[in-house]
């Protein structure tokens, strides 16, 4: 393989863990109080309101139904007016967080929701307010959870960084598809697939293994 070639793919490799790296946090400092508020604010929950949790669950249902590839075309405008510029490392952020954002709000949502309720009803008897039962109880209780989720959400960041790709994005996507696909160099093709399958699988069995050892301590 050409050495400039080489070259290429390590950079890419760089670049994908940076955006799956900020993708991934962005997502998670919005999609987490969101899916905490979904949580919450369902029926017989500790701040039941059918208004927010319906407001809220739609905006993350239609999010969260849109093709990757689809949202990528339809954010150029906002990522061009947020970071200047709709391609590089840096400007794949954008979509890979608001991709990411209903997809790490379903997953919260759905890992709090594993909490035993008795764990509740322990708190409200002990005379805990709802506040501190949510801080101290309910989020502790399902960490967990809440790794095993973070790890698939981070995979689910790195495939679209991949897509991201073919408009420009960079990282080993953009490697796969200059080099890959559109010189017919198979070799560099599959390095840049067998690498991405690498990187989810490190990712998914760290954070199974986390997971797990939190559930036993």
């Amino acid at each position: 393989m050409d050495p400039y070639i080489k070259e290429a793919i390590l950079k890419g490799i760089i670049e994908t863990i940076q955006m799956t790296f900020f993708g991934a946090l962005f997502a998670y400092l919005i999609g987490l109080p969101l899916g905490v508020i979904l949580y919450l604010s369902a029926k017989g929950h500790l701040f039941e309101n059918r208004i927010v949790n319906a407001v809220v669950g739609v905006i993350v249902n239609v999010c969260r139904s849109l093709p990757f590839l689809i949202l990528l075309v339809l954010l150029i405008p906002f990522t061009r007016f947020l970071v200047g510029s709709s391609i590089g490392t840096t400007a794949t952020i954008v979509p890979l967080t608001v991709g990411a954002i209903p997809i790490v709000a379903r997953m919260v949502e759905s890992s709090l929701n594993e909490v035993p309720p008795g764990i509740i009803e322990a708190a409200q008897s002990m005379g805990a307010g709802p506040v501190f039962i949510v801080f101290h109880f309910i989020i502790p209780e399902a960490v967990p959870s809440l790794m095993l989720g973070a790890a698939i959400n981070i995979a689910t960041v790195l495939g679209y960084s991949a897509m991201a790709g073919v408009i420009g994005g960079g990282g080993l996507g953009a490697i796969a598809l200059q080099y890959g696909y559109y010189r017919y160099e198979k070799t560099v093709l599959w390095v840049t697939v067998a690498l991405l399958v690498v990187m989810v699988m490190l990712v998914q069995e760290a954070g199974v293994g986390l997971s797990k050892r939190l559930r036993r301590s």
